[in-house]
């Protein structure tokens, strides 16, 4: 059979580093055991294992408290909790049309449900938020200013930090959805000037499904009501929900498999070096940008310079629909990518791309080689040759 060449990395990441699947399995066959709910040895393992992980992802963000890591499902579950544990009627919201739906869904029900306002600020034909309109658009009641790092659509790199210096003078508070630039680029919250930041944990951080973070600047868990109580493990003659983190906030059994897995992965990406991996990134974006920036047929979307993305880059093809050219690449030669508008609305409405079905998003990850840059390039060469 052909070899799988797999460019959805942006979705989820895949291949996996050996040692995530090992751990999973691990945690699954041999430990058997809950988080935080027992003493003997396997739960013990168990509850270590959870710690490290957390101590390794305040490292990766800066932050000297693990406890302000909160352990969520996936992305979309953390930023729900930053969203509806934040916002109340009154508040002034400011978010671009760079934004996933896992923004943009949660932001229109608050404004139908609990009267909160929305400001939306536009891109540019890049796909690149204007500093000065998030600067225009702040007023006395902002209580948050919330936006993505990495356009999941483009790859376009946000200028988060200009905006993080910006809202450090005002009062509203700073949400960065690292969704697509964790594991990729430094998402410290010195750099960013955040004060919460939601991510996945298998995108980017090459670990299983299921995973994802909420990382909170110390003492912003005032701010933010917990939006499930039950079980932790910890006060339980209290029908109250205890305030200590990351309880607070982590109701029910965690993950266990997941985020064992998640902390091997994150330690795979300690050894390699986020330096290393992201030249790796920079060099085969710009191959391939280079490679379609070729075809006569293909109009490619975003910044032209590697460094200002992440490896995301999406295309439409002349005389296709991206639908239709995504399962040619599939079917014909095992090119994996995904078509349509990427939960991401607003941002093809601001490319042009949104009447059209969207674009073809070809995104990148450690394990992406330059030969199967190569045989992109022939593939695209191949289906769009016909048409010139």
């Amino acid at each position: 059979m052909q070899p799988r060449i797999y460019l959805d990395n942006a979705a989820t990441s895949w291949p996996k580093p050996e040692s995530v699947y090992q751990a999973a399995e691990r945690a699954m066959r041999e430990l058997g055991a809950p988080a935080g709910r027992s003493t003997y040895r396997e739960a013990n393992e168990v509850q270590a294992a959870i710690d490290d992980t957390r101590r390794r992802l305040a490292s990766l963000l800066g932050l000297n408290e693990p406890r302000n890591i909160i352990f969520t499902a996936n992305g979309t579950e953390a930023l729900n909790l930053a969203l509806y544990g934040l916002l109340q009627p009154g508040d002034h919201v400011i978010t671009t049309a760079a934004e996933h739906n896992s923004v943009l869904r949660p932001l229109k029900h608050l404004e139908e449900t609990r009267q909160v306002e929305v400001t939306r600020v536009a891109t540019s034909r890049e796909g690149v938020v204007d500093v000065q309109q998030i600067a225009d658009a702040l007023r006395p009641q902002t209580r948050l200013v919330a936006m993505t790092h990495a356009s999941n659509v483009t790859g376009a790199l946000q200028p988060v930090a200009e905006v993080g210096r910006l809202v450090k003078d005002h009062a509203a508070l700073f949400l960065v959805d690292a969704a697509q630039s964790l594991g990729h680029v430094d998402c410290s919250f010195a750099t960013l000037g955040c004060d919460l930041l939601a991510a996945p944990g298998h995108k980017g951080l090459l670990g299983p499904l299921g995973t994802g973070l909420l990382a909170l600047r110390p003492g912003v868990e005032q701010s933010i009501a917990s939006l499930r109580r039950g079980g932790t493990g910890t006060s339980s003659e209290d029908d109250r929900h205890p305030d200590a983190l990351p309880e607070k906030y982590e109701a029910g059994n965690l993950n266990v498999p997941g985020i064992l897995g998640l902390g091997a992965a994150l330690a795979y990406l300690e050894e390699r070096g986020l330096e290393t991996l992201r030249q790796h990134e920079i060099d085969l974006t710009a191959q391939l940008w280079q490679a379609l920036a070729e075809l006569p047929a293909v109009r490619l979307f975003g910044p032209a310079d590697a460094a200002r993305r992440v490896g995301v880059v999406s295309v439409q093809v002349e005389g296709y629909d991206p639908q239709e050219f995504a399962a040619l690449l599939d079917s014909v030669s095992r090119i994996q990518v995904r078509a349509g508008l990427h939960c991401a609305p607003a941002m093809h409405q601001a490319l042009g791309t949104l009447a059209s079905g969207g674009t073809v998003r070809l995104s990148l990850s450690p394990f992406t080689t330059s030969a199967e840059i190569e045989a992109v390039r022939r593939a695209f060469h191949e289906f769009t040759s016909e048409l010139l």
